[in-house]
């Protein structure tokens, strides 16, 4: 296996979700990137398990007034076996507050991607928290 070549295609499909994301208008290009049993793992909010639980959440985002995120993953590892990796990633959540200024949240992130059967890459675990304000 080719991990140089693996490592440009995770974080080429990475690049792909963020975009598909920061859009946000298509509610199953989204929800594509997320392997079926997908492990969603948002700040202060419990787990949410499988792309059902997540379409809910995914939606809800969209519905958010001024809701808009945007990453970039970098340093990819990967299994012994290279069907798993995982990135780091910064972030920036933007929501509007109650008099519709936008207010952005900057974070960081993990995420752990598995290659599924048909070859894609797929995120499995994404996990995220808020940056300290100091």
């Amino acid at each position: 296996m080719d991990l140089a070549l693996e490592r440009t295609r995770v974080l080429q499909r990475d690049a792909e979700w963020a975009a598909a994301a920061s859009e946000g208008h298509d509610l199953e290009r989204v929800l594509s990137f997320w392997t079926d049993d997908a492990v969603l793992l948002a700040p202060g909010l419990a787990a949410m398990v499988g792309k059902d639980a997540l379409r809910q959440y995914v939606q809800g985002s969209m519905e958010i007034p001024g809701f808009r995120i945007t990453w970039r993953s970098t340093d990819v590892t990967f299994s012994p076996d290279g069907n798993l990796a995982y990135m780091f990633g910064r972030n920036a959540v933007t929501v509007n507050t109650p008099n519709g200024t936008p207010n952005t949240t900057e974070g960081r992130a993990v995420t752990i991607w598995r290659r599924e059967v048909d070859g894609e890459w797929r995120c499995a675990v994404d996990i995220w928290n808020a940056e300290s304000a100091s």
